[in-house]
């Protein structure tokens, strides 16, 4: 089983930003050090970051990306139109994998039953080291004057250096609102 990933999202003033760590784990063995689970969709307008199995977050990134299209880029519809296919769809159903989209309005994880969450604090984080990057993001978003941005890579740092699935080749996307 592949395991390992970090993606936290984090949006504050006038900027949205997600950040994923690079690492990918088969059982005990580090596979991969510089795998890039953050993208921009839809010209440049959406970010989205996926944990689980890889092969599973692509094919979800391509049926979430032909979503974007046909609603033309309106985050809200695709989400619920994806969650609804991801419910209802034999083989999506069967996909392992979490997303978390944003744009300059709207934050949401999407996940393989059907869930789509927004969290009420503007930052969200999916993955095996989700809940120390949480963590660090809530505290520097209370304690610090940084960007969403810097806010993002700091806390994935702080995250790679407790949990073994996750490493410091961090990529961070970000958005101005």
């Amino acid at each position: 089983m592949f395991r390992g990933t970090t993606i936290l999202a984090v949006q504050t003033g006038n900027q949205v930003a997600i950040a994923g760590d690079g690492q990918v784990t088969l059982q005990n063995i580090v596979m991969k050090q510089g795998a890039k689970k953050v993208r921009r969709l839809y010209n440049g307008q959406i970010l989205a970051g996926f944990a689980g199995s890889v092969a599973d977050a692509v094919t979800l990134f391509d049926k979430f990306e032909a979503k974007l299209e046909s609603v033309h880029g309106n985050l809200s519809r695709a989400v619920v139109e994806l969650a609804r296919d991801w419910r209802s769809d034999r083989v999506l159903r069967r996909l392992e994998a979490l997303l978390i989209v944003a744009n300059a309005e709207h934050l949401y994880v999407v996940s393989g039953g059907g869930e789509i969450i927004e969290p009420d604090d503007n930052v969200v984080a999916i993955g095996s080291g989700g809940g120390y990057a949480l963590s660090a993001a809530r505290a520097l978003l209370k304690h610090t004057s940084l960007s969403a941005a810097e806010i993002a890579r700091e806390a994935l740092a702080i995250a790679a250096g407790i949990c073994i699935y996750t490493n410091d080749r961090i990529t961070v996307e970000a958005l101005e609102m």
